[in-house]
């Protein structure tokens, strides 16, 4: 396949911006700009791969290690919920992740997105368009006026919880086998933000809650529901995963879900293993289509911040899936529909 010969895809979600902040004394747009082995995503490799842009994730780590120990190496079935992240080191990392969105801007790398028209320019100028989101909003205060910072600055898209609790809901554990049912639904203040991502245009990222949140925002929100990373619980029976009935919920609401390309929500075995087939990833791609229609499907890579087959290897390698795809029988326009345009359009419906 030749460069012009790509398919576009823009991504649901990617933890790109954790890894450079974890690159402690780098000069992180030339890292990314230029490109070296290690890690997921750089600009080389994705227009390598046809990345046309996607859901820039801000992930505040753990406070007591500077990675993402929190995901256990084996399936469990009663792995505890990793302990909250202090607000205050919630705010000074998300702001530094922040920052360096804005520089790799700056440097031309990217270009921050503020609306679906944004998105749509960028990528016909052959721009990564990159969509401010925050996975875990320890950062934001219970009184929300954080959030209004942070929109101002271009955020628009949030997940309100990673796997672990916080002052707004509650995430599930990583938990193989396991339901989404591991606790309560979300606090006041939760239920608040929600109604203000509403009123601001933020879209609000479902992967990562629990059951009960999850029904307290169908519940609450006027927009379509999105899992930006998450997979089939019917096919991987795991916690991360969504039910018959959220598929449901999100068909309902004309909202969509991204495939997770994290082993461990993918295998039938729930286990974090590189050897993992493209078959397994078309598989839940089908079931995502039986479930949700051809508008509710596309891809959340979940890159730099999972396992993901080895196959595919970093973002360079997504032709290898849309190859996948078109053996499996999917014609050019249901590939565009699962690689970008269905991100396109829900942006248009939620953050306008």
């Amino acid at each position: 396949m030749t460069e012009t010969d790509l398919v576009p895809v823009f991504d649901g979600h990617n933890d790109t911006l954790l890894r450079l902040y974890q690159s402690k004394n780098v000069d992180v747009e030339k890292l990314f700009v230029e490109g070296k082995s290690g890690g997921h995503i750089d600009l080389p490799r994705a227009k390598a791969g046809g990345f046309a842009g996607g859901m820039f994730a801000i992930f505040p780590p753990p406070v007591e290690k500077a990675r993402r120990s929190a995901v256990p190496l084996a399936p469990s079935d009663s792995e505890p919920l990793p302990p909250e992240v202090p607000r205050a080191d919630a705010l000074n990392s998300t702001i530094a992740m922040a920052s360096i969105l804005f520089r790799l801007e700056r440097a031309g790398a990217l270009a921050v997105c503020r609306s679906a028209g944004d998105v749509r320019n960028a990528m016909a100028q052959g721009t990564v368009a990159a969509v401010f989101h925050i996975e875990g909003v320890e950062a934001i205060d219970p009184e929300l006026t954080m959030l209004d910072v942070l929109h101002a600055a271009g955020l628009r898209s949030l997940g309100i919880v990673w796997s672990r609790p916080n002052a707004f809901g509650h995430g599930v554990p990583f938990r193989f086998p396991s339901s989404p049912d591991t606790g309560p639904g979300l606090t006041d203040a939760g239920k608040a933000l929600v109604k203000a991502c509403n009123e601001l245009k933020i879209m609000i990222d479902l992967s990562h809650l629990n059951e009960k949140g999850f029904r307290d925002v169908a519940g609450l929100s006027d927009a379509p529901l999105v899992a930006t990373h998450s997979n089939v619980h019917a096919i991987c029976g795991h916690s991360r995963n969504l039910t018959d009935w959220q598929l449901g919920a999100i068909r309902e609401s004309g909202g969509m879900v991204g495939l997770n390309f994290a082993t461990g929500f993918l295998r039938e075995d729930g286990r974090m293993n590189a050897d993992t087939s493209l078959d397994v990833m078309v598989r839940h791609v089908d079931s995502l289509l039986q479930a949700l229609g051809e508008d509710g499907v596309g891809l959340g890579s979940d890159f730099d911040g999972a396992m993901i087959p080895a196959v595919i290897g970093d973002v360079a390698g997504l032709p290898k899936l849309i190859d996948a795809l078109a053996a499996r029988g999917f014609g050019r326009a249901l590939i565009e529909k699962i690689a970008y345009r269905n991100w396109l359009s829900m942006l248009e419906r939620t953050i306008g």
